[in-house]
């Protein structure tokens, strides 16, 4: 197809004025789930009661201490994950045009779930910045890994392919990481991470990588028109005069830096760089430049409300943030395979 076709495409499916409305609403929505996520859960608090606590903190107050130190660091930090995996997957979608890609499923949670077993085995007394580092090493490893060993077929890398050498290299580096866990005896430490969930997040540990995720998405939105033309194939790209080699390795850096935090921070969650971006591009068409933060709301969205049911489902128990995820992921997984992947 002739390059003024895509691009007629392209304009004919992207829905600027449902994106405006979505992402309005999505705001909305994600507002009013913040209210719920430190309202409820073992312990109810009435809005006046979460309000004082915002505006006018008394450390020797206990539901303010509840709110402030426990419920609102793991509410922002719901947030701040599930659109970082979201953007993730959005852009390991378009990037690859692989419509099953997600950091989960190509072995990234699985890499940095591996060396931070590594990191507690070997050097246990790590600061929490040197933590985040290992984990942006592990997604790398776990990425660089999936893909090498997809495109040892001669036949390329299809997105089944790819997805299947994902499930191996995630079960390989699953493996070792509970091999290191037996050996030194820290499976008590991992097992937050294999379990996946935002009950231990920290004001501390969203002051480090807050920072980190503002400079990812400003890459992210950056590279959206690129991300778009790379969606309707390389020869397109190249022919439109996109540098694809460096858009590709950008690309690569910002996913790793998105996944390996969100991975520091929750564990190996998986699904909602899957789930979300097929989502919203139903809503606001095929353009990346809307994709992009759409998915960054939903995605946000998404976790804070399944963190809300993790704790409210069994109070005081908690269900795994991951396990309710898979829930919806698996079947929307298994959906995406069996008609082809859809549209990227």
């Amino acid at each position: 197809m002739k390059q003024k076709e895509w691009m007629q495409e392209m304009k004919e499916t992207t829905r600027p004025l449902k994106g405006v409305v979505i992402l309005i609403m999505g705001t909305l929505l994600l507002f009013f789930s913040f209210a719920l996520s430190v309202s409820f859960g073992a312990a109810d608090f009435n809005v006046r009661t979460v309000w004082q606590a915002i505006l006018h903190f008394d450390p020797n107050i206990q539901s303010h201490q509840i709110i402030w130190e426990l419920r609102l660091p793991r509410m922002v930090g719901a947030a701040i994950v599930g659109g970082a995996f979201a953007v993730s997957g959005a852009l390991m979608q378009g990037m690859t045009r692989n419509p099953l890609a997600d950091s989960g499923l190509l072995g990234l949670n699985a890499g940095a779930v591996f060396m931070l077993a590594c990191c507690f085995a070997f050097f246990p007394d790590l600061s929490y910045m040197y933590v985040i580092l290992f984990s942006f090493l592990g997604a790398a490893l776990g990425a660089g890994i999936v893909y090498g060993v997809g495109s040892l077929s001669t036949n390329g890398l299809t997105p089944v392919r790819l997805v299947l050498a994902g499930a191996a290299v995630s079960a390989l580096l699953a493996a070792l990481s509970e091999g290191i866990a037996l050996y030194y005896e820290i499976g008590q430490d991992l097992a937050f991470w294999y379990a996946g969930g935002v009950s231990g997040t920290t004001w501390f540990q969203l002051k480090i990588i807050t920072p980190w995720l503002l400079l990812a998405l400003i890459g992210a939105v950056s590279l959206s028109r690129s991300i778009t033309l790379l969606s309707l194939g390389e020869e397109v790209a190249v022919g439109l005069g996109e540098k694809t080699a460096r858009v590709k390795l950008l690309a690569a850096f910002i996913i790793v830096i998105l996944a390996g935090m969100a991975v520091s921070v929750v564990g190996a969650v998986s699904f909602v760089g899957l789930i979300v971006p097929h989502i919203v591009r139903r809503f606001v068409g095929h353009d990346y430049r809307w994709i992009i933060p759409a998915s960054l709301i939903f995605g946000a969205l998404l976790v804070v409300l399944a963190d809300l049911a993790a704790r409210t489902l069994n109070p005081p128990y908690e269900t795994p943030v991951g396990a309710l995820i898979a829930l919806l992921g698996v079947p929307f997984f298994l959906y995406l395979a069996r008609k082809g992947g859809g549209v990227v």
